[in-house]
């Protein structure tokens, strides 16, 4: 062992933990606040060394891999409900608490943080922000990062940077609550934050339809309307005679409550995404034998199989990119990304977001290269 891993080993000796799932390193470290990870953070950067941040493991698949990291940082001991205001409809929580645990908890008093329907038992609210996921209500309630209000920061640089506040009109600063929302723990670690919450509507229903096109014309203000493999349907909520007005215009079969499409549960999973108006033709285009779930007024279309043909992918990559979008890689196996990178052509704001990851982890110790164009 060289010296200098030895002294950062004894550093962060005292954060050292067992991380169920997490994957083996040199050191594996479980902060209890963000203060301590800030602290993490500064020595790994002192001492030049790759900190892989870790959440509840689920969505390790987006972007490239962060090559033998020698530390893994994971947030589950920062799983806290910090308050829950339940008038002002405002949340606040430390990373690692899981989704399913909140969406649980607020649904016994009729509200919702609108976080993704589809995610594993271990997703963390921090990792859906980092990874800037939205679920199938986007399209009546916006995607996630509308509402994220708050974001407590470490910074690569071993700084602790808050930036909103736990109310819904606030304005202060730069927008670093917007900048944390998909930056896949390329800046720091995404602490505690604070969501914007949402009424349940206090009847739900699942109108099975033919044409999801077509319904998502008819339909006044839907949560959702999704095409799984060929079905549709629509998901709406509001007042039984609402739900009830709503069903009669779409004229398909009634389903009480919101009955989600299963989650991909295949080798391959990526996204596709492009401008809303193109959701039928990208739907289309998915390989055969492969599984889909697309928003139509959302402009995503996630695919899933088992076996993968990179040409055939690299076809739809480029037709998504030549409309305007992109088709992004969300799980596959290690050896996958050889075949076909897991964003594709860099962003023309490339050379922004090197800028900013510049000023929040000058030295590149944090999940470092897995942004697109290997930031």
């Amino acid at each position: 062992m060289t010296s200098t891993a030895a002294a950062l080993r004894r550093q962060l000796d005292r954060l050292r933990a067992e991380v169920p799932g997490a994957p083996a390193a040199g050191i594996v470290v479980a902060p209890a606040t963000v203060e301590e990870a800030a602290a993490v953070l500064d020595a790994g950067s002192e001492h030049r060394r790759r900190v892989l941040v870790w959440g509840g493991g689920t969505h390790q698949g987006y972007g490239h891999p962060v090559p033998e990291p020698d530390v893994v940082l994971s947030t589950h001991r920062l799983d806290r409900v910090v308050a829950w205001s339940a008038e002002d409809l405002t949340l606040v929580v430390e990373a690692g608490v899981r989704v399913a645990d909140v969406e649980q908890r607020l649904a016994g008093a009729g509200q919702t943080a609108v976080l993704p329907e589809d995610l594993a038992p271990e997703a963390t609210i921090g990792g859906v922000v980092a990874a800037g996921l939205s679920g199938w209500r986007r399209l009546r309630y916006g995607p996630t990062r509308d509402r994220v209000l708050e974001v407590v920061l470490a910074t690569g640089d071993g700084r602790v940077v808050r930036a909103g506040g736990p109310v819904v009109k606030n304005v202060t600063g730069y927008d670093i609550p917007r900048l944390a929302c998909g930056s896949l723990g390329s800046l720091g670690v995404i602490g505690r934050v604070a969501l914007k919450l949402w009424p349940v509507g206090t009847a739900t229903a699942t109108v099975e339809v033919d044409d999801a096109e077509r319904a998502h014309a008819v339909a006044v203000r839907p949560l959702a309307v999704l095409e799984v493999d060929g079905g549709a349907a629509v998901y709406v909520a509001g007042t039984a005679a609402e739900v009830e007005a709503q069903a009669a215009a779409l004229g398909g079969d009634v389903r009480a409550g919101l009955r989600w499409p299963a989650p991909l549960d295949t080798a391959h999973v990526l996204v596709c995404r492009v401008p809303p108006r193109s959701t039928r033709a990208a739907a289309d285009r998915v390989p055969v034998d492969w599984s889909y779930r697309a928003a139509f007024g959302v402009g995503e279309v996630r695919i899933g199989g088992d076996d993968a043909d990179a040409g055939a992918l690299s076809e739809l990559r480029g037709w998504a990119e030549s409309v305007g979008g992109a088709l992004v890689v969300a799980r596959a196996p290690a050896r996958f990304s050889a075949e076909l990178d897991p964003w594709g052509a860099p962003p023309p704001s490339a050379a922004l977001q090197r800028r900013v990851k510049a000023a929040f982890d000058p030295l590149g110790v944090c999940n470092p290269g897995r942004l697109p164009g290997r930031i």
